[in-house]
């Protein structure tokens, strides 16, 4: 049987369970996964978004900052 049709006949017999039956199914699914290794949380590498922003705002991020923190008059508006 190929992989495609087999599959669809899980998918189909999933939805004849109950909500309940289907969450219980997903963290035993999730639980299998870990277990094997593709389903590894990854740490965010903040690093990698340095920089993103330049060129997004018209002024420097310092200035953005200093005109709208909470010392700037905006707060007490």
């Amino acid at each position: 049987m190929p992989k495609v049709i087999a599959m669809e006949k899980i998918e189909k017999e999933i939805e004849k369970l109950t909500p309940q039956q289907q969450l219980k199914l997903v963290e035993k699914l999730a639980h299998h996964l870990r277990k094997t290794g593709l389903a590894v949380k990854k740490e965010m590498d903040w690093k990698g978004l340095y920089g993103l922003g330049k060129g997004l705002w018209k002024e420097d991020a310092q200035t953005y900052v200093l005109v709208t923190g909470p010392n700037s008059g905006w707060a007490s508006m």
